[in-house]
């Protein structure tokens, strides 16, 4: 179901509009969220769930920001879901994919109770470009989050020791 990631990409391409900072997150994410999952070895649905998550995790902020006036993790976590749901609907993704994904946009600014290794990776991958964008500090406490080997190492390689 490859060609349904490069449909939900441009999907979210047209749903960002001009903003390229918001299409270059996801993308970046996507991207992360892949390579550590591949590394770490998940299986082919879990997989495909994790890069719709990875695509789809932040669809929630556009109407965060016009409903709360603020695009924080919280709202994004109330309002992504509805949206994420409606966008797999529309491209006949099956359903078991569309609760999964649909949770994990859901949570994604979750950091306890971290159930999955698709979870755990797209908070890795979410965290990785959030550091390298400035949006999160990266210390200790943003080190214990990571738990995949391969997430680890890209952190270090990326940011060091």
């Amino acid at each position: 179901m490859a060609h349904l990631q490069g449909q939900l990409v441009c999907d979210m391409v047209a749903y960002e509009g001009a903003d390229h900072g918001r299409v270059n997150h996801f993308l970046k994410v996507y991207a992360y969220a892949r390579t550590i999952a591949l590394q770490e070895g998940l299986d082919c649905q879990q997989q495909e769930i994790l890069e719709l998550a990875a695509i789809l995790h932040d669809v929630g902020i556009k109407v965060s920001e016009e409903k709360y006036g603020s695009g924080a993790g919280k709202y994004q976590e109330i309002e992504g879901p509805p949206i994420a749901r409606e966008m797999l609907n529309k491209r006949g993704a099956p359903l078991v994919w569309i609760e999964r994904v649909s949770y994990l946009v859901g949570h994604h600014h979750t950091y306890h109770d971290v159930q999955g290794m698709d979870y755990q990776i797209l908070l890795e991958a979410d965290f990785l470009v959030n550091i390298e964008e400035g949006g999160m500090p990266l210390n200790d406490k943003m080190r214990s989050l990571f738990k995949t080997q391969a997430g680890k190492a890209l952190l270090c390689d990326l940011f060091g020791g």
